[in-house]
């Protein structure tokens, strides 16, 4: 990864394409849960079409790898040229207020990219999932805490909280599926799908502005675009199964812009209330 990282930009791209390519054809699982999920999510594309979305979501996913390299060991000012902002205002007056802010994301391929390129616009914590191999939990650990001034595990229920009570930016990506603990099954792109209740929880402690934090990669590849939300209305309402539903909405507009940069290679909708038997997969 420090090799890859230190390569020149278009030639990092071309690997994660070739990468990308491989991957297709080889990783077979995975390839089964994309496909399954792309059918559930957008049942009006063809086979050739769903086919094609298929094969650039392996090609986003595997650049989206190189990408990982270079956030671990590059620094973000060395490409404030391949990026654009909009919205920059609105995270802006969320923070003035003072009361933390829970920057919402959903799990793009350029998750880690998009985490490495915020800190040109300002610093948050963020939350991640320890890894079972340790060897490669160092490596995201110590990648990850030289951008960020805390990276708490997802567990960390009070250490996010804390953040957020002295004013801090708390980056938070509520879409995957955790389980049916602490979830509401709710809509995703039509199909029922356990969705964790944590948001509400998060931004209700300290009365938390929201913002959706967006981050893209340019169709030619050649830079990124960076969005912040209006801070959301109303939110949350004090229903559950409501907020759930307005964040999945959230996503699934953030999604649609660009569906091949989505982590499709995750089993969405691998819980179900109806229990194993009524899985997808």
């Amino acid at each position: 990864m420090w090799t890859v990282a230190r390569l020149p930009f278009a030639i990092q791209i071309k690997v994660g394409q070739l990468l990308g390519v491989i991957t297709y054809f080889l990783a077979l699982e995975r390839k089964h849960i994309c496909e399954v999920n792309l059918r559930l999510c957008f049942p009006e594309l063809n086979e050739k079409a769903l086919n094609q979305l298929v094969r650039k979501t392996f090609i986003s996913n595997a650049i989206g790898l190189v990408e990982i390299a270079i956030a671990w060991h590059r620094e973000p000012e060395e490409f404030r040229d391949r990026v654009t902002v909009s919205g920059l205002e609105n995270l802006e007056t969320a923070v003035a207020k003072r009361k933390g802010v829970l920057l919402l994301c959903a799990h793009f391929t350029t998750l880690e990219f998009g985490g490495f390129l915020f800190n040109l616009n300002g610093r948050m914590d963020v939350t991640y999932r320890p890894n079972n191999n340790l060897l490669f939990d160092a490596a995201m650990y110590n990648g990850r805490i030289r951008h960020h001034p805390a990276v708490l595990d997802r567990k960390d229920i009070r250490g996010a909280m804390r953040g957020l009570k002295q004013g801090h930016i708390l980056w938070y990506a509520p879409d995957q599926d955790y389980g049916a603990k602490h979830s509401v099954f709710v809509p995703f792109f039509g199909n029922q799908a356990a969705t964790i209740t944590a948001t509400s929880r998060f931004a209700a402690f300290n009365d938390s502005e929201v913002v959706f934090y967006s981050h893209y990669r340019n169709a030619d590849n050649s830079g990124y675009h960076l969005d912040f939300s209006p801070a959301l209305k109303n939110y949350p309402t004090g229903d559950k199964e409501r907020d759930a539903i307005i964040i999945n909405k959230i996503i699934e507009d953030a999604i649609r812009k660009q569906p091949d940069q989505y982590l499709w290679l995750h089993k969405r909708f691998k819980t179900q209330e109806a229990g194993k038997s009524a899985r997808p997969y």
